[in-house]
């Protein structure tokens, strides 16, 4: 199986979730920690003038477009065509659930913390701001990669260098949405908590229905 039991994913989910809501509840209060490490990280990150031109900011805007929810839907349903093809129809079926519940989490978020976007942002960046829809996404496709793609992967060395440039994928796109001004900081560290927190639940719940959907006929050939 892809994802085998693991005595620990309770843990991991209990440490993400509970630092979730931590960073949720901070922003939604608008304390004084959330701030400072908003405008210190934000410090870091952005360019010096919102309409600043150049190479970096072109390099950005491409990760951010390639990083939209929207896309993160179509990598999604490509990933599960290419792994139903290949008989992985289980794992296809996860892989979309995976992406339409961490969406719909993320949705939920937003206007729970109804948090308001940097003064700076774009017109084409509306909506509430944590979490970052596009980290949280960007996350979970990486995810659904390195649980039930990269695994089938023979070469070793091969393995290790997908998932090294899916982490940094990720985090460029973070960094990208700061520095474009789309989310503060701390939105894309809530959305990475988020879609780690999800993973664990879908994971457990992969290990619990995939030998039972197994012996639907629809699927009833699906390697798991």
């Amino acid at each position: 199986m892809l994802i085998e039991n693991d005595a620990n994913r309770w843990q991991r989910l209990l440490v993400s979730g509970v630092l979730f809501v931590v960073v949720g509840a901070m922003v939604y209060k608008n304390t004084m920690l959330i701030g400072t490490l908003d405008s210190v990280l934000q410090a870091l990150f952005t360019n010096n003038h919102p309409n600043a031109t150049g190479g970096m900011k072109t390099l950005m805007t491409l990760i951010s477009f390639l990083g939209e929810p929207k896309l993160d839907l179509v990598w999604a349903f490509l990933i599960a065509f290419l792994l139903w093809g290949f008989k992985y129809k289980i794992p296809a079926l996860w892989s979309l659930g995976v992406i339409i519940g961490g969406d719909a989490l993320g949705t939920i978020a937003k206007h729970l913390v109804k948090r308001v976007r940097p003064a700076q942002h774009m017109a084409a960046d509306n909506g509430y701001s944590f979490p970052s829809g596009h980290v949280l996404g960007a996350f979970l496709v990486a995810g659904i990669l390195m649980l039930v793609v990269i695994p089938l992967i023979q070469r070793a060395a091969v393995r290790v260098i997908c998932q090294l440039l899916l982490i940094f994928y990720v985090v460029l796109l973070a960094i990208s949405r700061v520095y474009l001004y789309a989310h503060f900081p701390m939105d894309t560290v809530g959305a990475m908590l988020l879609a780690y927190a999800w993973l664990q639940v879908a994971e457990y719940l992969y290990v619990i229905i995939a030998p039972r959907l197994s012996h639907w006929q629809l699927v009833a050939n699906s390697q798991y």
